[in-house]
């Protein structure tokens, strides 16, 4: 008996697991910070919280890539949504900060559903409608980001501001554990595929930074890209620090505020980028995407009331949804066609190292000089992307 391919049936399992990642780490997000000051975590030590989860996947997004390619899809996409969920319920136990940052590392090293997954929709899908899945995909991790801090918002008691620490990490690994079952129950194994030069193996990484570098037109969006990525991991990693310092924000406020960000980045990304794209093109939407979000950092020196916060969280979500996606789509249709692959996995790679030390530099920005200062630092490094952007207008159109 000869076993059928995967079809669309198994992406849309796949879609729903990716789902169930983001929604928990959706949930998790707004109560982190105050959580880990709960045990008398500084600045620092909070953000240094959230960089240990991104070292710890960005370490095992190595083996867990080459791990699948031999054991198969499945089997790792179960393993790491229960890794997930058990890292969730190690975190709602906690008793003390070095409880939290081992809880942490291990749900970094579990957490190779979207390597994984990637991976399976490149296996399933031919090569010219890949870019179509991976925009599904990317909308699937967009609607557990947004769903999840509006749960988080539901677990304040909608409007008391009471938070359940414990009730919220033990609900993100529920939703985790919801993940593996689906994985383990619905999911089918893609065919084998014989990988002669596997994309996340270390030497073909690095292989990928070169062959971005002799690309110009490649190397212009990742480079922007970078300092979107970097700004926007330090953003995440100290603004309930910044908020309850500055507004007497809560866990219920910052929820709030995330639902509100992560909706309207799902609205521009969704229904804004596409028709704008073709009339303006990529490049400009990167120029305006830039510069709304250098003026929205520089705007924390206005915010002395919530409704001025935002406003600024406005401009920051219009930029990026505006830029990010529009940056994809310029190194996709740069790169060589025989190098797609490599200019993705470049890209790729430089959004894992700033989710790790976007948030250590905004912590350690915070703790010296200021709780404002990771915001003008990072206004004025937008800033500079916007000036790269524009010279890129010019340098590609020249070409």
């Amino acid at each position: 008996m000869i076993k059928r391919p995967p079809g669309k049936g198994a992406i849309g399992v796949l879609l729903l697991i990716v789902f169930f990642d983001m929604l928990a780490f959706g949930i998790i997000i707004p109560f982190t910070p105050f959580w880990a000051e709960r045990y008398g975590a500084s600045p620092f030590e909070v953000t240094l919280l959230f960089s240990t989860y991104s070292f710890f996947a960005f370490l095992s997004s190595f083996p867990w890539g080459v791990i699948s390619d031999k054991w198969g899809r499945r089997p790792i996409l179960c393993f790491s949504m229960l890794g997930t969920a058990i890292s969730f319920a190690m975190v709602s136990q906690a008793d003390a900060l070095w409880m939290l940052f081992a809880a942490r590392a291990f749900g970094g090293l579990m957490g190779g559903t979207l390597p994984v997954a990637q991976a399976y929709i490149a296996d399933v899908t031919p090569r010219e409608e890949r870019a179509g899945r991976m925009g599904m995909m990317g909308a699937a991790i967009g609607a557990g980001f947004v769903l999840g801090p509006g749960i988080g918002w539901a677990l304040t008691g909608l409007g008391t501001g009471e938070a359940d620490f414990r009730t919220a990490f033990m609900i993100a690994a529920g939703v985790g554990a919801l993940g593996f079952v689906a994985a383990l129950l619905l999911l089918r194994e893609p065919p084998a595929k014989t990988v002669s030069d596997d994309p996340r193996s270390i030497p073909a990484r690095l292989k990928a930074f070169s062959v971005a570098g002799a690309t110009p037109a490649v190397l212009y969006p990742i480079i922007i890209l970078t300092l979107l990525a970097f700004c926007m991991a330090g953003l995440e990693a100290t603004f309930a620090l910044w908020t309850e310092r500055q507004l007497h924000w809560g866990v219920r406020e910052v929820s709030i505020f995330f639902l509100y960000i992560g909706g309207i980045m799902v609205l521009v990304q969704g229904g804004m980028v596409r028709p704008l794209a073709k009339r303006l093109g990529e490049a400009k939407l990167v120029v305006a995407g830039a510069l709304l979000m250098s003026i929205g950092y520089a705007s924390v020196l206005f915010v002395y009331a919530p409704p001025l916060a935002f406003v600024g969280g406005a401009l920051i979500a219009v930029g990026f949804g505006l830029a990010s996606p529009s940056l994809t789509a310029l190194i996709s249709r740069n790169a060589p066609d025989e190098h797609q692959g490599a200019a993705m996995g470049a890209s790729q790679s430089v959004q894992s190292l700033c989710r790790i030390l976007g948030p250590i530099t905004a912590g350690a920005a915070f703790t010296g000089f200021g709780r404002d200062a990771p915001y003008l630092a990072g206004a004025i490094i937008l800033f500079i992307a916007f000036l790269i952007a524009v010279w890129a207008v010019r340098v590609v159109s020249k070409d």
